[in-house]
């Protein structure tokens, strides 16, 4: 395989079609369908569908899609730390961090990241853990800030521990449910929760099965992000299963309350989770020393927001 190959089957992938390949890369579009091709043709494989639609993947060209993701990584990564020992300050950074993370700290990382490296470009997601998880392990990402999981593997991960906090279930202000006091009365109601198919047991299992609770399938409905979950939590009468800092750090969720349940949730741990094994250049720490100059500058306010929240958190550094 050759890296010009490489390079255009992760542009392809990234943009959906040749053409939009072509302007990303700064190619010419029979330049990386000739590439296509060639790599198609050493490895005896099919590994696109192509069609008036776009270009899609076969089972192949997902699995050398992947291996491409790590090897241009690896080489963008490469030419950026030899950029700094030539004292240029450049490139990209990208990230993943949990969705309660945004209101919390972001913004102010952000802004002391580009003070600092004002020559890098960030791409940033907002991802649970089973979203992200795929992309770091693909090097799309370069660090994510989330749970580190007992489904993920030490041997393929490094985790350094931030902070700890409790997950809670929630409901509007004056549902029927509210007063509720366990989990074994809520099980007749309609529940809308954050979760992949990775993530589904570990959340089901701290949720409802070591309670000894179990919940029909069609009362269970997953929602893809924190806002589409506040909304039918808010409007539609749904209870749902959140961070506790959430309820803090948005006041649009004013109109929501945590229940207070006899069952407790295992604590979440929030690390910073890289590749196992990869260097951590100066952009990524840098990055990393941002986030964590935020959070303890926070957490010595005297403001009441800020006490509250940190009241829920537990530090690990």
């Amino acid at each position: 395989m050759k890296l010009h190959q490489l390079q255009a089957l992760v542009a392809v992938a990234d943009t959906g079609s040749i053409r939009a390949a072509a302007r990303l890369t700064g190619l010419s579009q029979a330049a990386v369908s000739k590439a296509l091709r060639e790599l198609e043709s050493e490895q005896q494989l099919s590994l696109l569908l192509r069609s008036a639609g776009g270009v899609g993947f076969t089972e192949a060209g997902h699995k050398v899609l992947g291996h491409a993701r790590l090897v241009v990584g690896q080489l963008e990564r490469a030419n950026a730390e030899l950029g700094e020992l030539r004292g240029e300050v450049a490139g990209r950074l990208s990230i993943s961090v949990s969705p309660w993370i945004v209101p919390a700290f972001l913004a102010d990382a952000v802004l002391r990241f580009r003070q600092r490296m004002p020559g890098v470009q960030l791409e940033i997601f907002e991802s649970l853990t089973g979203v992200a998880l795929p992309r770091l392990r693909d090097g799309v990402i370069d660090l994510m800030v989330g749970s580190f999981t007992a489904a993920m593997s030490v041997q393929e991960f490094d985790s350094e521990p931030l902070l700890t906090y409790q997950s809670c279930v929630i409901a509007r202000r004056g549902h029927p449910s509210a007063s509720k006091t366990s989990l074994h009365q809520l099980l007749n109601e309609d529940w809308v929760v954050n979760y992949t198919p990775a993530s589904y047991p570990s959340l089901m299992r701290n949720l409802f099965w070591q309670h000894g609770a179990n919940i029909e399938s069609h009362r269970l409905h997953c929602a893809h992000s924190s806002s589409l979950m506040f909304e039918l939590v808010h409007h539609a009468d749904m209870l749902g299963y959140c961070s506790q800092p959430l309820l803090v750090l948005e006041p649009a969720w004013a109109g929501v309350q945590a229940l207070n349940l006899t069952e407790r949730f295992e604590a979440n741990h929030l690390n910073i989770i890289t590749r196992r094994n990869a260097m951590r250049n100066a952009t990524a720490k840098c990055f990393v020393d941002c986030l964590l100059e935020t959070i303890k500058r926070r957490s010595r306010s005297a403001a009441e927001k800020d006490r509250m929240l940190f009241d829920l958190l537990t530090l690990a550094f």
